[in-house]
């Protein structure tokens, strides 16, 4: 096994978390020549707080958990130090390896880290690919034949060219753990023990997760020696930059009153949110048929036919995107105006990916939540989570307790068949959503 350096040719001062902030601008971060040329040309005048904070600490090799959602310039923080250590690491990639790995959940996550790499990587020589399930292994062989410096991938799909002996991970020198919180939700947790089992000991390790629960904080401990945590918390993303408001309604009620919503033609670009796959179908077959241009995202469909739709919803071809919460995940859409919540998440940090959606870069957003009875615990659980209560537009709550749709732990699953009924024949419970601890699924070859 080759023997690999984790130091930085350059190494700088270690600086606390006040010099984190007086850094304002990428150059005073120690960036190496060509980034900075490529970060002028995309037109970054500074970084985020967590591109602040995280940047010096990786330039250092040190290993880092970052707490931090959609939005805050994440990508960055890490892409850009892990750019530069291997600009400055003397070594090239042999046949079938890689010597920088980056993890993602989903397809489409996974896509956009390999835009972003590209975009920062555009004045350097570095070749980079990018893997995941849904199409054919022909192409993404190719690229690994001759050894790539990084590859971005979703779990299954990399475990698959491990096996088939396409893709080896004895030269890793750098590993990052993208939404690992989302990843393990997924059913992604024997998938990332087979992974790290194939890793090198000596290796610089990150991991980034919106939230913190137990699985998580223990993968953390597991693969990561002595890290530095840098959390930000987007509170004025979440609460002072969106406008939040709640229609209580019947089950019944629904579909007529978003085709209410929907009728303001100032709502121009909108996502819409359900908790099932079958849900985003029939949903946004009704809107159509009702003359208003919609396309549906999740799992079930096909990687080519998920990219139509989102360069649909990009291109302003499709108003309505309707969307699940693990399709739409690492999706970056500027301008969304409105994030429309027809049914809302059982877990209540998904509420908060959601309507992030819509306040993006510093722009105002307003989120509108649909609650009917049986979900009106949903709804206190993410009052409670925000600290503050959502304003109530129209409706009251009801004074019968409704048990939440579906069943099992934490409630996953979604609707019974029946048990909602918008557009006649309700949903199906979201089995993909929980596989009940069957982690030898593989969800990035079908779901997400």
């Amino acid at each position: 096994m080759a023997r690999l350096r984790l130091v930085c040719r350059r190494p700088m001062p270690f600086l606390n978390k006040d010099s984190f902030l007086d850094s304002t601008t990428f150059t005073a971060l120690g960036l190496a020549e060509p980034l900075l040329r490529a970060l002028n040309d995309l037109s970054y005048a500074e970084p985020t707080p967590i591109q602040a904070r995280s940047i010096p600490l990786l330039l250092e090799g040190r290993d880092m958990l970052g707490i931090a959602q959609t939005g805050t310039g994440k990508t960055a923080a890490f892409a850009l130090p892990l750019l530069h250590h291997l600009i400055t690491e003397p070594a090239r990639p042999q046949p079938k390896t890689t010597r920088a790995l980056i993890l993602a959940p989903t397809r489409e996550l996974a896509v956009q880290i390999g835009e972003q790499i590209r975009a920062y990587g555009r004045h350097v020589g570095l070749r980079h690919a990018v893997i995941f399930g849904g199409v054919p292994h022909k192409n993404q062989n190719r690229s690994l034949s001759r050894g790539v410096d990084i590859v971005v991938a979703t779990p299954g799909r990399l475990l698959d060219h491990m096996e088939h002996g396409s893709l080896r991970l004895d030269e890793v020198s750098h590993l990052v753990l993208d939404e690992a919180d989302r990843m393990l939700d997924m059913g992604f947790q024997r998938d990332v023990q087979k992974i790290l089992k194939a890793l090198p000991m000596r290796r610089q390790s990150l991991l980034f997760s919106a939230t913190m629960p137990a699985s998580v904080a223990e993968l953390a401990a597991r693969i990561l020696k002595n890290p530095e945590r840098v959390e930000v918390t987007p509170k004025a993303i979440t609460v002072d930059l969106i406008d939040q408001s709640v229609h209580y309604v019947d089950a019944g009620r629904k579909q007529s009153l978003l085709g209410e919503i929907l009728a303001d033609e100032s709502l121009n670009r909108v996502i819409v949110f359900t908790r099932t796959k079958h849900r985003a179908d029939r949903l946004a077959l009704q809107l159509e048929k009702h003359g208003i241009s919609t396309d549906s995202l999740h799992g079930n469909k096909s990687q080519n036919a998920r990219q139509r739709a989102l360069q649909r919803f990009r291109n302003g071809d499709a108003r309505i995107l309707v969307a699940t919460d693990i399709a739409a995940r690492g999706i970056d859409v500027p301008n969304v105006s409105h994030v429309i919540n027809f049914e809302l998440p059982n877990e209540p940090e998904n509420y908060v990916h959601r309507i992030g959606r819509t306040a993006r870069a510093g722009a105002r957003g307003i989120a509108i939540s649909l609650c009917e009875p049986s979900e009106e615990s949903y709804l206190r659980a993410i009052e409670k989570l925000l600290k503050q209560p959502v304003a109530v537009a129209s409706g009251e709550p009801s004074k019968v307790f409704t048990p939440p749709p579906g069943r099992g732990k934490n409630n996953r699953g979604g609707g019974r068949p029946g048990g909602n009924k918008p557009y006649g024949n309700g949903a199906r419970p979201n089995r993909s959503s929980n596989n009940g601890g069957r982690n030898n699924r593989r969800p990035d070859r079908a779901a997400a």
